[in-house]
């Protein structure tokens, strides 16, 4: 019986169903280019204030102070053909031409308006078409064809001053913030004080999945005089080691007693197709995890071997396979940390006739182990997002611990390296001590993407 229930669905896909945005991107009109509008001839002027100030431009709206105006811009040549602005997730992937940005007649300046909640943040590109493609963007199926092929070629926005890296080697993207969104925590990187822990990289083979990987281990200064540390497994190690340098975070977070000093350990992803292959509620991954990698570290650190001091973490694709994980072997992972978590696995690309979000599935046919979550997502994911809430009550049902949150930002890495610190702090300490807390306004459970 037990074997059936733990058996995955074999040949399945491993990509998001396309789920059709559940409303239009909200346009909204920008005051400053109504006024550039009406003044012709001044643009030089503009683009110096523009230049000054930094893109996206972040207007209030006098009759909803929730929400603000917010437009991308870019400054065109004769040769400017088409400009795509595509924030994370904020948009229909079957109307890409609800993106494209619009030209103030008889000028330069290039531009789309949103009406955004004055919480939200994301990371962005945008994709300029400056005379290598069609000579305009064609309205039918053809239009969707070119917008798809311009979609391809995203571009940082070289009028902003603020980027966040990104994985497989492509170039960085530019960041929007609103009033209202957390405080980036790359401001913790100055707190004065923090010892600096001990960051490694290994190498080691995997007799289970049969293949080689790099792992990156963090383990706090003076661990030598300590015992029975916490450990965390943190799925994609190489973008959140090599990219996002996570042990800065783990640093200020431990300094400030937020933490307790832990051990950190990231195996890599090696590529898209493995990172795929092997998230998806795999057991030859859970018994890499508990067999070899944990038995690994335990030989070279004072880790303690307490489930409810071990914590597993993902995000996407890493939430799922981390909430299996704990599933699976929970005398081992007492925790899960599960960020945009892919449960909707295993539906295709097609929106009709999903099948059973098989791991929730799962969770309603067993007893609750004794295995606490925290599960967050972003309001902008809308596919996604209904997904991890009926894990959530699947979970709950069975009597689970779940602390869940949702955010207004998207799949978004960006997003997650805050909402990590507090899922972090959340199953190994407890509330998030005020001295760290940026400004924050959390959306009600059960709200649409705004």
């Amino acid at each position: 019986m037990l074997s059936t229930l733990w058996s995955p669905p074999n040949g399945t896909p491993s990509r998001a169903p396309r789920v059709p945005r559940p409303a239009p991107v909200e346009r909204a009109h920008s005051p400053r280019l109504a006024a550039l509008a009406a003044r012709p001839g001044r643009e030089a002027e503009f683009w110096r204030a523009v230049e000054a100030e930094g893109t996206p431009l972040v207007e209030r709206l006098d009759d909803d102070p929730g929400h603000a105006a917010v437009t991308f811009l870019w400054r065109g040549t004769a040769e400017t053909r088409a400009v795509l602005a595509l924030p994370n997730q904020v948009l229909d992937p079957d109307d890409l031409a609800g993106n494209l940005m619009s030209r103030v007649p008889g000028t330069d300046v290039w531009h789309w308006t949103i009406r955004m909640r004055a919480d939200w943040r994301a990371t962005y590109a945008l994709c300029v078409d400056e005379g290598e493609g069609a000579a305009a963007a064609p309205s039918g199926p053809k239009g969707q064809a070119y917008l798809r092929g311009l979609r391809r070629h995203p571009r940082r926005d070289p009028l902003n001053r603020t980027v966040f890296p990104t994985r497989w080697g492509t170039e960085p993207l530019s960041v929007v913030a609103l009033p209202a969104a957390p405080a980036p925590l790359g401001a913790w990187r100055g707190r004065p004080g923090p010892p600096a822990g001990e960051v490694s990289v290994h190498t080691m083979r995997s007799a289970h999945l049969r293949n080689w990987r790099r792992v990156w281990a963090y383990a706090p200064s003076g661990y030598e005089d300590l015992a029975g540390l916490p450990v965390v497994v943190l799925l994609d190690g190489d973008v959140w080691q090599q990219h996002l340098d996570v042990s800065s975070l783990l640093d200020g977070l431990v300094a400030a007693g937020a933490l307790p000093p832990l051990v950190a350990l990231m195996p890599d992803a090696l590529d898209s197709d493995t990172r795929r292959r092997e998230l998806t509620c795999d057991d030859r991954f859970v018994a890499f995890l508990t067999r070899e990698l944990l038995p690994w570290a335990a030989r070279r650190w004072p880790v303690s071997g307490d489930p409810a001091r071990t914590v597993v973490a993902g995000q996407g694709l890493g939430g799922l396979a981390a909430a299996y994980a704990a599933l699976r072997r929970p005398e081992r992972f007492g925790n899960v940390l599960a960020q945009s978590g892919a449960f909707w696995w295993p539906a295709g690309h097609r929106a009709e006739a999903l099948p059973e979000e098989w791991l929730t599935g799962r969770v309603a046919s067993l007893a609750r182990r004794p295995v606490r979550f925290h599960l967050s997502a972003g309001l902008q994911e809308w596919g996604l997002t209904a997904a991890v809430r009926r894990l959530r009550d699947a979970l709950l049902a069975q009597g689970y611990e779940v602390a869940h949150h949702e955010y207004n930002g998207g799949h978004d890495y960006l997003c997650w390296r805050e909402e990590l610190a507090h899922g972090l702090v959340s199953l190994l300490r407890g509330p998030f001590p005020d001295t760290l807390r940026g400004p924050r306004v959390s959306a009600p459970a059960d709200t649409e993407p705004v």
